[in-house]
């Protein structure tokens, strides 16, 4: 082949890598909810996926009234809905019972009780962390039995985490920062606090045994992150899948990267900041978690705040809080092409 055409022939096929390596990995599905679970004021914070049950879980903000609650909807009834073979969800709403008791142990100990923020699962035993008042020094992890008969999840009493919250030089918090990513694998839990791009160290918590009584949380070094992390599911092999947010509003200063930072360009629009959503990959390797980009979300789902994420048949479920141009929560599935 002359040197032109071997020349002309390289970069077609560079170009067509690069065309194929551009195209979406995911196709987005809405999810049509039942109006009780759509009111925005379920203020949605955590999603897992529980055998044929997806879990969604409500922040439970005791101070303001709300109810402490997780609903609990029918994969299939999902899987109908994806395939055009029906509009409805089917759903159960589960009570959480004794978290007022919990919330008056923490406001007691002057770290006040926010809301549930990471949702995870190990056998039929929930874990739950808690979102504290800025000022105060500690989350907490609890943890409670799902009955499936009554549907309700009781809190265990006896159990109780104190996570404490990283802090920058000066000692002040992030504000309205918790450790909103938790998930369970191979019997262990480990939870990523919402910033993760400190000067100094960054770290994530680990629990080596969820189902041995509660112990010190071991920090584990975590590479050095922008934006928010608001979820967190595992994949296996040691890798995880983590929402990585920046929300362009009210204190969103802290969690800006400066301009010599390359993921600046993604939250930059003109002189002024734009939303920004991605999935990320993340790699314990048993000493450091580190992380790559996965896959960025479509333009039209970059203003919604999302807040909870789950794996299912290699796709994502992903929910926002009560942010985001729909005005209410809204369930979205990334469906693997």
């Amino acid at each position: 082949m002359p040197c032109l055409k071997r020349a002309a022939f390289f970069v077609l096929v560079l170009q067509a890598a690069f065309a194929s390596a551009q195209k979406p990995a995911f196709t987005a599905h809405t999810i049509t909810l039942p109006q009780e679970i759509a009111d925005r004021n379920n203020q949605f914070s955590g999603l897992f996926r529980y055998g044929n049950h997806l879990l969604l879980l409500s922040e439970s903000r005791l101070q303001e009234r709300a109810e402490a609650k997780v609903y609990v909807l029918d994969m299939a009834s999902i899987d109908a809905q994806l395939a055009q073979k029906s509009a409805e969800v089917s759903y159960r709403k589960y009570s959480i019972q004794n978290l007022d008791q919990m919330k008056a142990r923490m406001d007691e100990a002057c770290q006040e009780y926010e809301g549930l923020e990471g949702l995870t699962m190990v056998g039929n035993t929930a874990y739950f962390t808690v979102e504290t008042t800025t000022p105060s020094a500690y989350c907490y992890l609890i943890k409670g039995l799902l009955n499936e008969t009554n549907a309700t999840i009781t809190i265990d009493t006896t159990y109780l985490v104190p996570l404490a919250k990283p802090a920058l030089t000066d000692g002040s918090h992030i504000s309205n920062a918790g450790f909103e990513a938790a998930t369970g694998y191979n019997k262990s839990l480990l939870f990523l606090f919402e910033y993760n791009y400190f000067a100094h160290d960054n770290y994530a918590f680990q629990l080596p045994d969820a189902t041995s009584p509660p112990d010190i949380p071991q920090y584990v070094p975590v590479a050095r992150l922008p934006f928010r992390v608001t979820d967190l599911v595992y994949e296996g092999k040691n890798r995880f899948t983590a929402i990585n947010y920046f929300y362009s509003g009210k204190d969103d200063s802290v969690y800006r990267t400066p301009a010599n930072d390359p993921n600046t360009r993604f939250i930059r629009d003109g002189a002024s900041y734009q939303n920004y959503c991605r999935l990320i990959s993340l790699h314990y390797t048993g000493d450091k978690v580190s992380w790559k980009p996965l896959f960025e979300l479509p333009k039209e789902y970059m203003a919604y705040n999302w807040e909870g994420l789950a794996a299912y048949q290699g796709g994502y479920f992903l929910i926002n809080d009560k942010y985001g141009p729909s005005n209410q929560s809204t369930l979205l599935y990334l469906q693997k092409k």
